[in-house]
């Protein structure tokens, strides 16, 4: 009972010299009425003080609260000040842009940030409204800043928020101009933000410039740059933000592509930090896009979108004869974009994650095309090839899609959902769809069934266990095949890669949420042009597959 009191003791006065140091009175009175609660609060106020938030390479994300271990205004106020040092030491110059969704705290952590900038010297340009990912991403290199900050907490949760970060051209180099920023950078800011002193002593600057809406207008005429302005339009599309940024400018881009306006889901259409109509603002999860199919069912829509909420995503959802509307899985989407821009003839380098499908690596082999692999996380695809080649398309099976780099170097929803209604037009004005597209390619590559286990825990410990399980007693046969590849990606990346003759698995816990994930993929090839049982033999093998997967993890 010493020891806890003694604990108590501690967390109790880190507590009190936090307090004396928040300049928020509301988050003060919030740890103060947890500080007053104890010692029945005592777990609670434990884990806000379990350790600060580490700015890692996807920045800062966590649950809005008070306290060192969650977002709130004393995090962003050191984290702005840490990046402005960090930014200065690197002897980068030019404007800090920031963006912001329409989440809890992201307003007022994009204009502390700009405060700092500019008590720093530095000048700050603030999108003019919550705006979506992309039109950040594209901002900082339109501009030409030194760096942007994007508050999101993209599909989390809605009592999560997070800071990213990206560089400008003079300290991100060629490829990573306008992308999120890659070691080393991540641990320098961090350093620099963990020597902040007392955050009374911060200088708070002007506002900074809000920008105007002239810059929205540039993104969307960017953005319809990236199709073919005399191609099919008759299209009828339904479309969802999810409670999101992305309806003003995705109906704005696809108005000026010369397209039919999309019907929104009404109850969706306009931003709500509280994402009042699904569990998960994430347009993966079940049940997210219900609404979505029901309006498409309504409007009899050719195919339906779906954005996340800060519509760096775009989920693609069709009508299929055999199971009525179905979400495309993300590697589905991605293998239609790159066949698409392939048959376009636009040549360069072709990237995915090295826990995407492998259909894309077929096909660019049989095509002559450049193609690299990457770790998971569009900080990485960007900078795929080193430069051998010019990127122009990357794809991670989570919905994330970059068909113009030269645009925006990360994925972007709107630009994806732009391309993908190209296509969809394209084929209906032949009488085919998506799905018909897919068979083609499963009857020229095989059938390349992927799914994924996913498993969403309350104790982090849960996925450090299976890791360590799958790592001390690796599987040495799936599918009734021996695994001839077993890859430990350690220390570079926590990564098990498992494969056989027809079949892969790539074990990771994910770096945004508390999930493990395992990425399942059966290769199927097609016998007498018979796509449907192919299908068929491969999903009864993928299901097979995450009982055995699921088995060897524990969970």
């Amino acid at each position: 009972m010493a020891a806890d009191t003694t604990d108590i003791d501690d967390i109790r006065e880190q507590a009190r010299r936090w307090l004396a140091d928040d300049p928020d009175p509301a988050s003060r009175d919030e740890l103060t009425a947890v500080l007053d609660g104890l010692p029945a609060s005592a777990p609670e106020l434990a884990d806000r003080f379990a350790g600060p938030l580490t700015f890692g390479t996807a920045g800062l994300r966590g649950p809005l609260r008070a306290g060192p271990n969650g977002m709130n205004l004393a995090v962003v106020t050191q984290a702005a000040a840490g990046l402005v040092t960090w930014l200065a030491a690197q002897g980068g110059t030019g404007p800090l842009v920031i963006g912001y969704d329409a989440r809890h705290g992201s307003r007022e952590f994009a204009e502390r940030t700009a405060q700092v900038a500019t008590g720093a010297g530095r000048p700050a340009l603030l999108l003019p409204r919550p705006l979506p990912t992309p039109v950040l991403a594209y901002a900082v290199r339109h501009l030409g800043g030194v760096a942007g900050v994007m508050v999101t907490a993209s599909h989390n949760p809605p009592q999560d928020n997070g800071y990213k970060v990206y560089l400008g051209a003079e300290l991100g180099g060629e490829l990573g101009a306008g992308a999120q920023i890659v070691p080393p950078a991540d641990a320098g800011i961090e350093a620099a933000i963990r020597s902040v002193g007392p955050l009374a002593q911060v200088p708070l600057g002007e506002p900074g410039q809000v920008l105007g809406d002239d810059l929205v207008a540039s993104y969307v005429e960017r953005a319809t740059a990236v199709i073919d302005p005399d191609g099919p339009r008759d299209l009828t599309v339904a479309y969802t933000p999810l409670h999101g940024v992305g309806a003003a400018v995705l109906t704005a881009a696809f108005a000026r592509a010369g397209f039919p306006t999309p019907g929104v889901v009404p109850d969706q259409a306009e931003p709500d930090p509280a994402f009042p109509t699904v569990s998960f603002p994430n347009p993966e999860e079940p049940g997210a896009v219900d609404r979505l199919i029901a309006l498409a069912d309504s409007t009899g829509a050719d195919l339906a979108i779906a954005n996340d909420p800060d519509a760096d995503r775009c989920a693609v959802v069709v009508r299929d004869d055999r199971d009525g509307w179905r979400m495309l899985r993300g590697d589905e989407v991605g293998v239609l974009l790159a066949d698409h821009l392939m048959r376009r003839g636009v040549t360069g380098l072709y990237a995915t994650t090295i826990v995407s499908s492998s259909l894309l690596r077929a096909m660019c082999a049989a095509r002559g095309l450049p193609y690299d692999e990457t770790l998971t996380g569009f900080k990485w695809i960007v900078r795929a090839g080193g430069g051998s080649a010019p990127l122009v398309f990357g794809y991670e099976e989570a919905l994330g899609y970059c068909v113009a780099p030269e645009h925006v170097r990360d994925k972007d929803g709107i630009t994806a959902a732009l391309t993908v209604a190209e296509l969809a037009a394209g084929l209906k004005s032949q009488g085919r769809t998506l799905t018909d597209r897919l068979d083609e390619l499963a009857a020229e590559f095989g059938v390349h069934h992927t799914d994924q286990l996913s498993v969403r825990v309350d104790d982090l410990r849960v996925i450090a266990d299976a890791m360590a399980r799958i790592r001390a007693d690796t599987p040495t046969t799936l599918l009734g095949q021996s695994v001839d590849s077993a890859r430990d990606l350690l220390p570079e990346s926590d990564v098990v890669i498992l494969r056989t003759a027809t079949a892969r698995v790539v074990i990771r816990p994910s770096g945004t949420e508390p999930k493990l994930k395992a990425y399942l993929e059966v290769v199927e090839p097609v016998v007498d042009g018979d796509v449907p049982t192919a299908r068929s033999r491969a999903a009864s093998a993928v299901a097979a597959l995450r009982a055995e997967v699921s088995a060897a993890l524990g969970i």
